[in-house]
């Protein structure tokens, strides 16, 4: 248990949060954030749930500020590969050119798919895509999955490209598909098994990526179909290990899928050059620096820590999203269809508990050099709310958090609203394997 404050660190802390505090009304409002990014080429913006409107919205709206204001070029989302390249030649105008938004995020089938197929997200991409319409084709703005699950749909693109552009090479891909086969594309029974039973299918998985890598050697923005099919085999080899080291219960299966993450960022600004400039957009307890919770303490680490130490201080800015109370989509159980649900006001002490009795509306506060004050130095816990949610058991959702150190700003938001789904939750036949925030 953290020690709770006492009231005169509690109302220095709360002068503080009033001397940062901006109203948040309009997209105008979002300026002093944007002159915050300045020429960053790396800003990851975060939710504090993945069914809140008003995150989505508001993290869409600074995404449109940034990219016609700031020149970004690209967006990474804690989404599967393949989906999202889809998506991305979409916006870009080169394939799906007779659908519109909602057609193309119709193609979502893992659950959950409320958190990419759902209305907040669309209206961005038909902006987006109306945005790259404008353009020349090498200056349209990217759309990218950064996640490790699609091992089965990654392997079946693998295969393809391979059999269409380097067909000698498709034993070794054939290797690992066969080595696969035995567990009806069901990445559990692989993992299971690969507990059970000291075979697996890793030295295979590396074969196929080592010879994709000798084949796929895309060098600069038009060698797409490389570039797809490298990433395709970069998924594989992470996902066959992912899979194998959740199924132990290890905690380190967090680490696989955020260095994944992060790597996956590294490969796109590698790809695109180094002009380009991108936004991620993933869940708080991936985007704040994990060394700013008690995550460091268990050895996790994350999206927000590794770009923080590989692109270092200036070269990234991490941005948290908060709310108060309202209402969520999320699902009673892993696999469960979604619904919306009552998000109880935060509890004391709580950072979301303080900006409430303090700031009672939405405001954007971006931090300042000196984080040493009482608020930003004051470890609290900080709401997450995952895709499953148990809102009589909610004292579990609350990380404790150094703010000033987890993130550069903070919107937040209040009072929020359930997101709106595009299509209802379908009950999973072969449901992930549940992961943070929510629990292993």
């Amino acid at each position: 248990m953290m020690p709770e404050p006492g009231g005169a660190l509690l109302r220095s802390a709360g002068d503080e949060v009033r001397s940062l505090a901006r109203p948040l009304e309009t997209s105008a409002d979002l300026t002093p954030l944007v002159e915050r990014v300045g020429d960053a080429p790396l800003v990851a913006l975060g939710e504090a749930s993945h069914g809140t409107h008003e995150y989505y919205r508001w993290r869409a709206e600074l995404s449109k500020r940034l990219i016609v204001e700031r020149g970004f070029t690209w967006i990474g989302v804690e989404g599967d590969w393949p989906d999202c390249w889809r998506i991305d030649r979409w916006v870009r105008g080169l394939d799906d050119r007779d659908l519109d938004a909602v057609g193309v995020l119709a193609r979502f089938e893992r659950w959950p798919t409320w958190m990419w197929a759902n209305r907040e997200v669309a209206d961005f991409l038909d902006w987006l895509r109306a945005l790259n319409a404008e353009r020349a084709e090498p200056d349209r703005v990217g759309f990218y999955g950064l996640d490790v699950y699609s091992l089965w749909e990654s392997l079946e693109e693998i295969l393809r490209w391979l059999a269409e552009h380097a067909a000698d090479s498709l034993p070794a891909a054939l290797l690992a598909w066969q080595c696969f086969l035995p567990f009806h594309e069901d990445p559990h029974r692989y993992a299971w098994s690969a507990r059970l039973v000291p075979e697996d299918c890793e030295d295979d998985v590396v074969r196929l990526l080592v010879e994709v890598r000798r084949r796929a050697r895309p060098t600069q923005r038009r060698d797409d179909e490389e570039f797809d099919a490298l990433q395709n085999a970069e998924v594989v080899a992470a996902a066959e290990h992912y899979y194998r080291t959740m199924v132990r219960g290890d905690r380190e299966s967090w680490n696989i899928r955020d260095i994944h993450m992060a790597d996956t960022v590294d490969r796109i600004v590698a790809h695109l050059g180094p002009g380009s400039k991108g936004l991620v957009w993933a869940h708080n307890t991936h985007v704040g620096d994990a060394r700013a919770t008690d995550m460091a303490g268990d050895g996790l680490v994350n999206i927000g820590e590794l770009l923080r130490r590989r692109h270092g201080e200036d070269g990234v800015v991490l941005v948290g999203f908060a709310g108060f109370g309202g209402t969520v989509v999320a699902a009673d159980a892993w696999g469960d269809p979604d619904r919306v649900m009552q998000v109880p006001v935060a509890r004391v002490p709580t950072h979301e508990r303080l900006l409430h009795r303090t700031l009672g509306a939405p405001s954007l506060l971006v931090f300042p050099e000196d984080r040493s004050g009482p608020w930003l130095s004051m470890r609290l816990g900080h709401r997450a709310i995952g895709v499953v949610f148990v809102p009589d058991r909610e004292h579990g959702n609350f990380v404790p958090t150094v703010m000033g150190r987890r993130y550069d700003a903070l919107v937040w938001c209040e009072r929020t609203t359930a997101l709106t789904p595009l299509h209802r939750e379908r009950l999973a036949d072969e449901p992930e394997y549940e992961t943070e925030p929510t629990g292993f």
